[in-house]
């Protein structure tokens, strides 16, 4: 077992407890593969969301002003994370981009509190290629905010950072494939 002193050791059990399956699955992508993981089985249990919010909070900078990403794979990352900020002092605004723009009520992808000129993390359950935060991103700066960041639960597929950087944003994933005992699959 491991050492569940050290948060992210105690992440990656959390994750190999009730978030990765083995078995014969097809990945988005239509790749088959021995494994998955379903991040939202973390992010969405309350121990799980503290473990994430612990290792997200260690490691984003002070200037990140607003948290969000791709709806519903960011959803339960950026709120938890935003919501256990305000319990240590500090502010986060957080908010979800719609796959498609509303054209009723409050219009448009952005669903939340992004402002122009905010500094950003793109968060995400788990990146396999990574198009799903450079989306994200790119809406984001659609916005007048400034994507530095992104930041997975999980990369499952070693591809994401590349891509991240190729379009100037820093990519820091809290677990890795290899962390959680596989190789990347992208």
């Amino acid at each position: 077992m491991a050492d569940t002193t050290d948060p992210k050791a105690a992440l990656v059990e959390h994750l190999l407890t009730h978030s990765v399956r083995r078995g014969d699955f097809v990945l988005k992508s239509g790749k088959p593969t021995t494994w998955f993981i379903d991040s939202k089985q973390t992010a969405c249990r309350p121990d799980g969301i503290l473990l994430v919010a612990d290792a997200a909070l260690a490691a984003l900078p002070d200037s990140i002003t607003a948290i969000g990403g791709l709806t519903a794979g960011a959803d339960p990352v950026a709120f938890g994370i935003a919501a256990v900020a305000a319990t240590r002092g500090r502010e986060l605004r957080s908010f979800s981009i719609r796959k498609e723009a509303k054209d009723h009520g409050v219009t448009g992808r952005l669903a939340g509190a992004l402002e122009p000129g905010d500094r950003v993390v793109i968060v995400e359950d788990t990146v396999t290629r990574g198009s799903s935060p450079l989306e994200a991103a790119r809406a984001v700066r659609e916005l007048g905010a400034e994507p530095v960041l992104i930041m997975p639960i999980v990369d499952r597929g070693g591809t994401c950072g590349e891509l991240a950087a190729a379009e100037g944003i820093d990519f820091l994933p809290l677990v890795t494939a290899p962390d959680l005992g596989f190789d990347y699959e992208g």
